[in-house]
């Protein structure tokens, strides 16, 4: 597996697969062909249908240059090697200079055809929660430690910038009102969740209120093109801040207490990438808000210093009741259902959490299986709901 680096991404909204990963390969091949007099970039499949809500198109000719870039969209071309394909061609005195396909696979990753040489080095020799678990226990450390002896400690000046920023986006979501940009005239609702009290608030109410407003403010600010973690896309990038923040603020948890829960949750959503998908395009929403949610799960277990088998119970659990869940963007815009569903997803780790303390012993599923499920129950999925915005509620919302 790849290191956490990989996994927990730095930038811009409103999507790490339609945004970042698209930016990330125009400037590649800007680099490669800076000469050019003009680039032709055509992107297929999902990155096609729902690009322009998405701002695809921007991400790409805000590197390469609108004045000399031509941009097409192809939704028609199926037989494409991941749902999220673009081509890019460099032409310099009216001549064909370069060429390169990239397939943008999630979390603001990319992939070039044909390019191993620009393969990152792989971190972790073990590769299913099965195989670690068995490492962590013959040496008697937790998955945390293990982060960092594959990492190095270097790992934690690296996820200490991975939560200040996750915790600026919370505090910056918070602070601002007024309508998301887009069309869909959706009011930010963060602000209003956080300052509201029931005249009869009891812990359980205030919980979901806060933590619910703690997703919705992060969710929010990646939908207005600000700056988050992907964790593990930026369409669920609230869910795991929400609940760190708002455990770590009730229960007085330490700093490094909520970096080593970072560790925890980031080999979930890495096994994840690694042996299913973080794509909405690939697999639906259950690869992004499902792996999220099973992430927060896993780190929130760690927090409270849980058991491997009491970790990879909230870990699976989370993932498993998110099994079968669409990708379905009105207009392509990260808005409608995404930014609820980072709060529903929220709640739901905690919950798993809650399971996971009690009922561990008596699971029948393991996380390595729900995974397995995970990746075939996605590519069962039609392609109307794997975000394409041709399904469910972006067809019927009038």
């Amino acid at each position: 597996m790849k290191s956490l680096k990989e996994l927990y991404r730095i930038g811009r909204g409103p999507s790490s697969s339609h945004t970042m990963g698209p930016d990330r390969a125009a400037r590649v091949f800007l680099e490669e062909h800076p000469e050019a007099d003009a680039f032709r970039v055509t992107l297929y499949g999902s990155l096609a249908k729902t690009g322009r809500g998405h701002l695809t198109d921007r991400a790409i000719l805000d590197v390469l240059g609108e004045e000399r870039t031509t941009l097409t969209m192809n939704t028609e071309k199926e037989d494409l090697p991941h749902p999220n394909t673009m081509e890019f061609t460099a032409v310099k005195k009216g001549e064909t200079t370069g060429f390169m396909q990239a397939l943008s696979v999630g979390g603001g990753a990319v992939t070039i055809i044909g390019r191993p040489d620009m393969d990152t080095p792989e971190v972790y020799p073990e590769n299913s929660f099965t195989e670690i678990a068995a490492f962590c226990k013959s040496h008697n450390m937790r998955i945390s430690d293990y982060v960092e002896l594959r990492e190095g400690p270097e790992i934690w000046d690296f996820l200490t910038e991975v939560w200040d920023t996750m915790k600026e986006a919370v505090y910056a979501g918070l602070s601002v009102t007024g309508e998301l940009g887009g069309g869909l005239h959706v009011e930010r609702k963060a602000q209003y969740l956080h300052e509201q009290r029931h005249i009869d608030e009891s812990p359980m109410t205030r919980m979901n209120r806060i933590v619910c407003s703690y997703a919705f403010a992060v969710a929010e600010q990646n939908a207005a093109g600000g700056t988050i973690v992907t964790a593990p896309t930026c369409g669920s990038c609230g869910v795991v801040p929400a609940a760190l923040l708002y455990m770590k603020e009730i229960k007085d948890f330490k700093e490094k207490d909520v970096l080593r829960a970072l560790a925890t949750g980031g080999i979930i959503g890495n096994l994840i990438k690694t042996n299913a998908s973080i794509s909405g395009a690939e697999c639906g929403c259950q690869a992004e808000i499902g792996t999220a949610c099973s992430m927060c799960a896993a780190a929130l277990a760690e927090l409270h210093e849980m058991g491997i088998d009491q970790i990879e119970y909230a870990a699976e659990v989370a993932m498993e009741h998110h099994l079968g869940l669409t990708c379905d963007p009105i207009d392509g815009l990260v808005q409608i259902p995404c930014i609820e569903r980072n709060a529903v997803a929220a709640m739901r780790a905690i919950n798993a959490l809650s399971l996971a303390n009690f009922l561990s012993s008596t699971r029948k599923i393991s996380f390595d299986l729900v995974v397995e499920t995970m990746y075939e129950t996605g590519a069962d999925l039609n392609t109307s709901y794997r975000e394409t915005s041709q399904g469910g509620l972006a067809k019927l919302y009038r």
